[in-house]
């Protein structure tokens, strides 16, 4: 009994914290705001195309190979080996990967590996010299490879941690970061109702350096003849990685044998930009074979870019403990053209 005290006063505490934290920004947004100063933007594209035609709003819902991203507290709920690979043309001449791997480990947790990765594709170098292009190419490439670990402390609370290694390059210049995402899941006592809460890319800041950033300064321009020259290096400046505090509920209402109806919201507050919210619901069909998903992207905030999501998705019969299942996700922009998104996740 005491034990019980204990925890219902630790997630007691924890829940006025994180509500604490939330009630923080709205002073912080009286400021000016330091909207897209930050480096390694790209740990902010949404991952999975379950939790994006859902509107994003997936903290407290992260259950499936996703977890590792969302909320890596989640992931300690997994009982199989999950292998999840996502991919999308994030925007014109972009591509977005994700791909995560967890094993649960008995009396041990829940591990896993996840790399995200935003590419470019083959660009024409030009110049002050030779504006149509020089005949030659570079890309660039932002990439995170990171490593998880979630526990169940109870049966309804459980935590979880990742870190990664985070690199952006653009031809020559690379610019790279530690950081750190923490999440925890709570089951409330209230009937399929579920609380999470993460805190992601917290770590070092990233400044770009390489020989692209070096200059060639002819020490007498005004003399003829082969004149020394000094190298010196254009000085870049450090920028902190987005950090974002995310808060979700998620309740289940079950309509049938065979049906379910999902409703999710999420508040998130990142550290370049105002808070806004996001929300979502998924149907479940067929004794969880069928889904229709939908969505939106970030209520209240003024400027968004990011608007209506939908989405469907399969899961197949299990054959020899062996079940997969397949999604799709469409995300619509206001000034961009709109963003498809497809998944597969197997489960062993």
């Amino acid at each position: 009994m005491k034990r019980i005290m204990t925890q219902k006063l630790f997630l007691k505490r924890l829940i006025i914290l994180a509500w604490m934290l939330s009630c923080l920004s709205p002073i912080r947004g009286q400021e000016v705001q330091k909207v897209g100063t930050s480096a390694a933007a790209f740990l902010r594209i949404p991952v999975g195309a379950r939790a994006i035609a859902m509107g994003s709003a997936f903290t407290a819902l992260a259950d499936d190979g996703t977890a590792m991203f969302w909320n890596p507290g989640n992931m300690a709920r997994q009982s199989q080996n999950t292998l999840f690979v996502h991919h999308s043309p994030w925007l014109p001449g972009l591509d977005h990967t994700y791909f995560g791997f967890s094993f649960p480990m008995t009396g041990v947790g829940v591990i896993g590996v996840n790399v995200v990765s935003l590419r470019t594709d083959e660009m024409e170098i030009t110049t002050l010299d030779a504006p149509m292009g020089t005949g030659e190419t570079y890309t660039a490439a932002s990439t995170a490879v990171g490593l998880s670990y979630a526990r169940s402390l109870t049966d309804r609370f459980s935590i979880g941690g990742n870190v990664k290694y985070v690199q952006e390059r653009i031809f020559n210049s690379t610019a790279s970061g530690v950081a750190f995402d923490v999440g925890t899941l709570f089951v409330t006592p209230f009937k399929d109702v579920r609380f999470g809460v993460r805190v992601s890319n917290v770590g070092t800041s990233m400044k770009m350096n390489g020989e692209d950033l070096n200059a060639y300064v002819d020490v007498a321009p005004n003399q003829e003849g082969n004149n020394d020259e000094i190298v010196s290096q254009i000085k870049t400046d450090a920028f902190d990685m987005p950090i974002i505090l995310q808060l979700g509920l998620a309740w289940d209402l079950k309509m049938g044998e065979n049906c379910r109806m999902t409703f999710a919201c999420d508040g998130v507050n990142p550290n370049d930009n105002a808070q806004s919210l996001n929300v979502g619901y998924e149907l479940a069909l067929l004794k969880e074979s069928v889904f229709l998903r939908s969505g939106y992207n970030e209520l209240f905030l003024k400027d968004r870019e990011k608007g209506l999501t939908a989405g469907a998705g399969l899961n197949f019969p299990s054959i020899q403990g062996m079940r997969v299942s397949i999604n799709y996700a469409y995300q619509d922009f206001k000034y961009l053209n709109a963003v498809n998104h497809y998944s597969i996740q197997i489960q062993f």
